[in-house]
């Protein structure tokens, strides 16, 4: 696998330490004592313990161009003649062969994966790869490109054979893609290519910066845990999205609208078929015998249509906007991570999470609910909700999601969320005052929910071990 006569400066990778042998070599941190709260629960890790793959991962923090392993990855730009710390060393480490090498390929595209000689490195191989420029508004793209650079890398190891490879961060300051964000992505890509086509791999190797080194030690034991009692430990830090089978990126809202053979219905539902069909008959307005849509919207605004003709009005615009919510691709929407629908509470009701610091200053569409929990943690002057926000919210929801809506957990308020708060149940509707509770630490939260029924980020979790202390666990009640 070496090259003959490799310079006593490159690195054996025989010779670093692997991510499982470090076990116990790091101090206690805040994290593990989170065992008190959930060493007694029971509920399986998307990423469980597996001592076989942890001694294939090494963390080795200095310059990847000095390693001496099968082949080591370089990151650039589509012309492949970026000029970033990673490129600049490889390049002068490999010699100007590697130059001439890289005008043979013709560039090379965002998520592709190119293969060239080593040259003067001690890596046989040298995998180029072109990581995604980070934009909030495209974020799910960026998600999938760099998914593809990590994913394309390891796929061409394989097919080559290679026995180890050496991984720099792939997302370049330059690009702008958040370094913690882009770890997530690289870990639980490597970790399922690992577990499903990684037999013949015997190392993979994380090489980073000072500046890197703590976000990859702090993520590692998410995706690589080295005991049980790791693995339980960091599993509420899991981000709610983890990727499919294969570690790449999901969207939900796309999934929802995939369906096989739509429109057929089950055997067994056939008096709900017939309903179904004659509600199809007559969607029109004149079907429906509603008389002039002109002179109906005149009498609203008189103030001269019944309750229930109002009612009616209502779903019908509740209807167009759910309509026009599921023709939108709210990719972005979802990446926010402000709104997203976890397990059930005690009662057997779904649980919808509503995470206030995320919440941007355009208002957000919700489509049902049934328990809602709402996150006011770090919750800046930007995105704090006032009483219009809850009102024009309130105003589109329809009304049988309404009826639905069992109980509000407002988690860490503050004095000013608790005043908008009561004047919005107060003045504006009737009903929802007695639903709200509002909970000052997530013990109270876990005596209405348990801990593996929620996912709760892991901002939240921090701010709540550093202000109320460890957690302890609750004692079961119910609502």
């Amino acid at each position: 696998m070496d090259p003959l006569g490799a310079r006593s400066q490159f690195v054996d990778i025989q010779t670093l330490p692997t991510w499982q042998q470090q076990l116990g070599d790091e101090e206690e941190t805040p994290l593990d004592r989170r065992d008190s709260l959930l060493g007694q629960e029971v509920f399986p890790s998307p990423f469980p313990f597996r001592a076989d793959i942890n001694r294939k991962i090494i963390l080795f923090r200095g310059d990847i161009a000095l390693l001496n392993c099968t082949a080591i990855v370089n990151t650039s730009n589509e012309s492949l003649s970026d000029k970033n710390p990673v490129s600049d060393s490889v390049h002068q480490q490999a010699g100007p062969e590697l130059r001439d090498e890289l005008l043979k390929l013709k560039g090379c595209r965002t998520g592709e994966a190119k293969l060239t000689k080593g040259f003067n490195l001690a890596a046989r191989f040298i995998v180029h790869t072109v990581g995604p420029k980070f934009k909030s508004k495209y974020r799910t793209a960026a998600e999938s490109s760099l998914y593809s650079c990590y994913r394309n890398t390891m796929q061409l190891a394989a097919e080559q054979s290679m026995a180890s490879v050496g991984f720099c961060v792939v997302s370049t300051t330059k690009r702008g893609y958040p370094l913690e964000d882009a770890t997530h992505i690289a870990f639980r890509t490597v970790r399922r290519f690992l577990e499903n086509h990684g037999n013949r791999l015997e190392a993979v190797v994380f090489a980073v910066s000072d500046a890197e080194e703590p976000v990859y030690r702090k993520l590692l034991p998410l995706y690589f845990p080295r005991s049980e009692e790791e693995e339980k430990a960091f599993l509420p830090l899991l981000p709610g999205d983890i990727g499919n089978s294969e570690g790449e990126p999901v969207v939900p809202e796309r999934q929802i609208r995939i369906a096989e053979k739509p429109g057929t219905l089950e055997e067994d539902s056939e008096e709900e078929s017939l309903k179904s069909d004659l509600g199809q008959v007559g969607n029109h307005a004149f079907a429906r015998m509603e008389g002039d849509v002109d002179k109906q919207r005149k009498l609203i605004l008189q103030g001269q249509m019944s309750e229930a003709a109002i009612l009616k009005q209502h779903q019908r615009n509740y209807g167009r906007w759910l309509c026009r919510a599921r023709a939108e691709d709210l990719s972005d929407v979802a990446a926010l991570k402000a709104l997203y629908q976890t397990g059930v509470d005690t009662c057997g009701r779904t649980v919808m999470v509503l995470v206030g610091r995320n919440i941007p200053v355009t208002v957000i569409d919700i489509e049902k609910e049934y328990v809602m929990v709402y996150f006011h943690t770090l919750t800046g002057e930007h995105n704090h909700l006032d009483s219009d926000f809850l009102k024009n919210l309130y105003d589109i929801v329809d009304a049988k999601f309404k009826k639905n809506l069992k109980a509000f957990y407002f988690v860490h308020p503050s004095f000013r969320s608790k005043v908008s708060t009561w004047f919005f149940t107060t003045f504006s509707v009737s009903g929802l005052k007695d639903k709200v509770r509002y909970l000052d630490n997530l013990q109270q939260l876990f005596t209405y929910i348990k801990p593996e029924q929620i996912d709760i980020p892991p901002f939240v979790l921090e701010y709540d071990a550093r202000v109320n202390g460890p957690f302890r666990r609750p004692q079961s009640s119910g609502l």
